[in-house]
C-alpha cells in the first residue's frame, strides 16, 4: 500500500470529491511554477524503459500511459502533470465559451467497487482562457492532447462550425485533438456520434487542419454494435483514432462484468448508490466494458485504427489487457483517484516485466496480440515494434 493510499486518501475522502480535485489541481498548478518541484515530481513518477517507446498517429510517446480528460480541464497544471511521468497528456474538455456546467453536486466516489459516477456537463473556462494559458507555457516535454466539446446552449446543425472555432482557437498548442461527441452528461451531445452529423463535423476540422494533425474521436461504450459498424470506415477514412471509452450510463450488470474484481474485493453486483446516482460512471465498473469495445474497434478496423484507451486502468496488468485487446496507448483518471500518482509508474514498471516476460521487444508487438486477424501483426503492431 502506498503513501496516497494509507494516509492522503482518507484525507482527501473526508473532502467533497470536486473540492479534494480542485485542492490536488490547485497544489499541481503551484508546483509546477517552480524548477525544483518539477524536479521532485519528475524523480518520485519519472521511470521508462526503452521497450515502452512508442509512435502513434505520427507522434512520439515515451511511455503509452496518458492522462484522461476531465482532469485537467482548464490547462492549469501542465508543467507539473508533464513531470509526472506521463506519456502524454489529455486536457479538457474544453468549450468554445466558457459554461458552468451542471449544478453541484456533480461527482460522486463509490470506494467498494471504485468507481466514480460524475455529471460536470463541460464545466470549464471556454477555448479563449485556455488558449491563453497554453500559449504562456515552453513546450511541454511530452505530446499534450486538446479534448474538445460544444456548448450545451448550441444546436446540433450549429456543431461543426462550433467545433470548427474552438479547433481554431487551440491549433496551435495541440499535438492531438480529441472529438469529445459521447459525454452522457450534456443533454443530446451523443447524437453527434451519429454518422452523418459526425462527418460534418470531422470535415469542418479537416478543412482547418494545415499541418495534419491527428484527430481522435472519443466514442461512448453504450453504442449500439450496428452503429459502431457504421463509423468505423468513417473514422478510419476522415480521423487518425479513437479514444475508448467516454463513461457509460448502463448500470447492466451483465454488460459490466459483475461478480468480477471491482475494487479491493469481489463484488457480486453493483452498489445499489451507483444504481440510483445520475452520471457517467468510470472506473473498475467499467473496465470489461471498455476492454470489450477496444477489441471490437480493432477486429472492426483490421488492427488499423489507432486506438487510445480507457476504463478501468488500475494496474500494469490492465493497461495490457487493453494493449492485447487492441490498444497503442491508455489513459488513467479515476484509478488516480484510488491510487494516487504513484500508479503511473507502477504501470510503467509492470508493462516493461509483461512485455520481458512474453519476449517482446517492444510495445508495438503486444497491440492486438489477443486477436487472430489472419495475416499476422496489425499494421499498428508492425509500424510500432
Amino acid at each position: 500500500m502506498t503513501l496516497y493510499e494509507r494516509w492522503l486518501r482518507a484525507a482527501a475522502f473526508r473532502l467533497d470529491p470536486e473540492t479534494a480535485h480542485e485542492l490536488a489541481l490547485g497544489l499541481l498548478s503551484v508546483a509546477g511554477r517552480t524548477a525544483p518541484l518539477r524536479a521532485l515530481i519528475s524523480r518520485l513518477y519519472g521511470f521508462e524503459h526503452p521497450s515502452l517507446k512508442t509512435t502513434v498517429a505520427g507522434l512520439d510517446f515515451p511511455n503509452p500511459v496518458g492522462l484522461a480528460a476531465g482532469f485537467d480541464k482548464d490547462c492549469r497544471a501542465v508543467p507539473a502533470l508533464c513531470a509526472a511521468g506521463f506519456g502524454f497528456l489529455e486536457v479538457g474538455t474544453i468549450t468554445l465559451r466558457a459554461q458552468d456546467g451542471n449544478p453541484r453536486p456533480r461527482l460522486f466516489r463509490f470506494p467498494s467497487c471504485e468507481g466514480l459516477v460524475n455529471r460536470m456537463g463541460f464545466n470549464n473556462e471556454g477555448s479563449e482562457a485556455a488558449a491563453a494559458r497554453l500559449s504562456r507555457l515552453k513546450k511541454p516535454l511530452v505530446p499534450v492532447g486538446v479534448n474538445l466539446g460544444l456548448n450545451a446552449d448550441v444546436p446540433a446543425e450549429k456543431a461543426p462550425a462550433e467545433y470548427a472555432l474552438a479547433f481554431s482557437r487551440l491549433y496551435p498548442y495541440g499535438d492531438y485533438f480529441t472529438l469529445n461527441v459521447s459525454c452522457p452528461n450534456q443533454l443530446g451531445l451523443r447524437r453527434l456520434q451519429e454518422k452523418l452529423r459526425l462527418e460534418r463535423i470531422l470535415l469542418a476540422l479537416k478543412q482547418l487542419n494545415r499541418s495534419a494533425k491527428p484527430v481522435f474521436v472519443k466514442l461512448s461504450p453504450d453504442i449500439e454494435p450496428a452503429e459502431l459498424e457504421g463509423l468505423i470506415p468513417l473514422i478510419m477514412d476522415q480521423a487518425s483514432g479513437v479514444v475508448c471509452s467516454n463513461t457509460t450510463l448502463s448500470r447492466d450488470e451483465a454488460a459490466l462484468g459483475a461478480g468480477g474484481y471491482w475494487g479491493g474485493s469481489y463484488c457480486a453486483s453493483l452498489p445499489e448508490e451507483i444504481v440510483t446516482t445520475r452520471g457517467g460512471l468510470s472506473g473498475a465498473p467499467l473496465r470489461s466494458l471498455s476492454t470489450k469495445m477496444i477489441r471490437e474497434v480493432y477486429r472492426l478496423s483490421a488492427g488499423k485504427l489507432p486506438i487510445i484507451a480507457g476504463g478501468g486502468v488500475f494496474s500494469a496488468e490492465d493497461a495490457y489487457e487493453k494493449i492485447r485487446a487492441g490498444a497503442s496507448l491508455v489513459q488513467v483518471y479515476t484509478g488516480l483517484v484510488y491510487r494516487g500518482f504513484g500508479l503511473v509508474p507502477e504501470i510503467k514498471q509492470g508493462l516493461a516485466r509483461l512485455l520481458i516476460d512474453h519476449n517482446l521487444s517492444g510495445l508495438g508487438q503486444a497491440i492486438g496480440r489477443s486477436h487472430d486477424l489472419g495475416g499476422g501483426a496489425s499494421v499498428i503492431a508492425a509500424t510500432q515494434a
